[in-house]
């Protein structure tokens, strides 16, 4: 195995390019096999592995133990053969046969008549690219992403092809659609396609009908509960998010959970419950839940103003308004009204206790891009909390966690340089932090779509990159030029060039920025180290 250098991607991850996918899928192995210190994901691509760690102590000490790591040889193991039906209807054929110079007859013929080999997984959980026999269908992405690619869609992209498993943003050429389900969780292995089965497309004859699984959460049964709140308006969106799901990046899927993590601490921290348990995670600040059971709650993140409706029944108290960052009683029957309040985007409310639903692959976060986790909370939810044992103590009441403008109403966010840089050169980096970038009406828990009134990023390299891993905070650049800042639930896998990377510090204030903010970003001394 030969490692080519060793980038940061952020503060604590890594991205290791090798010199073939037979040395990425050695490395995966033997990462897989016998874990670095701290390691707690790895996501394999087609020249490179992105590591995950839980600090940046562990990242340093990867980075100088990686380059004499004893890896064997890959071996290739046989997997299935899996037959997908196509229908042949997809909006870039056109395009695609006027790329590679065929007739749609025969872009067709060359997609069906190859097999392909699932070499690595990522993107979306039961997305799997497929290498074919020859390079006939090699073509590049698209300039600018879609927003929106339908479930099932077939696509293509450099000298792969893959099938989207739900509708999500991408950038790959799309050639038809099939029918079957890529992704299911009430299946013993929820990807139909694993890495190194093999792939046959065939002609589809008819539609057809299959319905799409559900991945609704349920309560443990026997699980005993004193209560919980009931959603009476969930406002924009209100999700369940807790501190995400860990290590199943080659399955595609992301870690997802609070988009603040700092706020998302401190409303657990007010309520006396342990960091990582899971809150309503609320998108503009306006919600009303009423109290099933008497119940401890916090409230962080966002400006709002809290206001408490006694129940029907009581004709003793009076609507009362609690304050935000403390906590308060809210009793059985009582509604709590969460209202906007000014600054900030995404409003945290947490309840003392355990949630007692049943997680999805160890987490109950709700992941917006893959789909995994519950559903988005509506009127007439009911989540179940237990209370805790003697010993939680609740916080005092503490300051905003909310990001700070400057004099002309700017966010500084500091970046890391890279992993890929290159791509755009020193001039690339000085005009990222020279220049104001807008925070677009097309945002949202995957990334952040920035503007400019400036000139966009030009890159000083051509052709296309190899999809591999990114970490959250990257900032991908398409060849429009505008940035793309990851948040919590962004794709685990891209194929356009990150020029920098917000450091973990200032996510939770990216997270709290509405549409119109501006942002200037601060460049950070570079940490790279180049295997020699």
């Amino acid at each position: 195995m030969s490692i080519r250098a060793i980038h940061r991607a952020g503060s604590q991850d890594l991205l290791i390019d090798l010199d073939s996918l037979d040395a990425v899928l050695a490395l995966n192995a033997a990462l897989e096999a016998s874990p670095l210190p701290g390691q707690r994901d790895l996501l394999a691509a087609a020249q490179t592995v992105l590591l995950k760690f839980d600090s940046r102590h562990s990242a340093e000490r990867a980075m100088e133990a990686l380059p004499g790591l004893a890896v064997a040889c890959a071996v290739r193991t046989a997997g299935k053969l899996v037959e997908v039906p196509v229908h042949y209807d997809g909006e870039d054929l056109a395009a695609v046969a006027e790329l590679t110079g065929l007739s749609v007859e025969a872009v067709v013929n060359a997609h069906t008549s190859q097999t392909w080999r699932a070499v690595f997984g990522g993107f979306a959980p039961g997305f799997a690219y497929l290498l074919g026999e020859n390079q006939e269908l090699n073509v590049p992405r698209r300039d600018t992403p879609r927003t929106k690619v339908p479930a099932g869609a077939v696509a293509l992209a450099g000298e792969y092809s893959a099938v989207y498993p739900r509708q999500s943003p991408g950038g790959w050429q799309l050639i038809g659609h099939t029918d079957l389900h890529m992704w299911d969780l009430q299946r013993e292995n929820p990807a139909l396609i694993r890495p190194q089965d093999t792939v046959q497309f065939v002609p589809a004859t008819q539609r057809l009908s299959l319905n799409q699984p559900a991945e609704a959460l349920d309560e443990p049964s026997g699980q005993a509960h004193s209560g919980g709140l009931k959603i009476i308006d969930a406002g924009l969106q209100s999700l369940l998010q807790d501190a995400g799901r860990i290590g199943y990046g080659n399955l595609g899927v992301g870690v997802a959970g609070a988009a603040d993590p700092t706020a998302f601490r401190q409303a657990n921290r007010l309520v006396g419950n342990r960091m990582d348990q899971a809150v309503i995670e609320n998108l503009g600040s306006r919600i009303t839940v009423e109290a099933c059971g008497d119940q401890v709650l916090a409230h962080a993140g966002a400006q709002a103003q809290l206001w408490i409706t006694p129940a029907e029944d009581d004709q003793v108290r009076t609507t009362r308004q609690v304050a935000s960052n403390a906590p308060f009683a809210l009793l059985h029957g009582e509604r709590l009204s969460v209202e906007p309040g000014g600054q900030g985007l995404r409003s945290y409310l947490a309840v003392r206790g355990d949630i007692t639903l049943k997680p999805v692959l160890g987490s109950l976060s709700t992941d917006t891009l893959s789909g995994v986790g519950p559903d988005p909370l509506v009127s007439g939810t009911v989540i179940p909390v237990q209370q805790p044992s003697v010993g939680h103590i609740v916080g005092n009441p503490q300051p905003s966690t909310l990001p700070v403008p400057d004099d002309r109403g700017v966010y500084q966010l500091r970046v890391l340089p890279g992993p890929r840089t290159e791509w755009f050169g020193p001039c690339g980096l000085k005009q990222l932090a020279k220049q104001l970038w807008d925070v677009t009406s097309e945002s949202n828990r995957v990334g952040i779509r920035l503007s400019t009134g400036d000139q966009p990023l030009q890159r000083v390299l051509t052709g296309e990159l190899a999809s591999e891993g990114v970490a959250r905070g990257s900032l991908q650049v398409p060849p429009s030029g505008l940035p793309v800042l990851f948040l919590a639930d962004h794709p685990v896998t891209g194929g356009y060039p990150v020029i920098a990377t917000v450091i973990s510090e200032d996510l939770s204030a990216a997270a709290q920025l509405p549409p119109g903010s501006k942002i200037q970003f601060v460049l950070q001394p570079p940490a790279a180290l180049t295997a020699k």
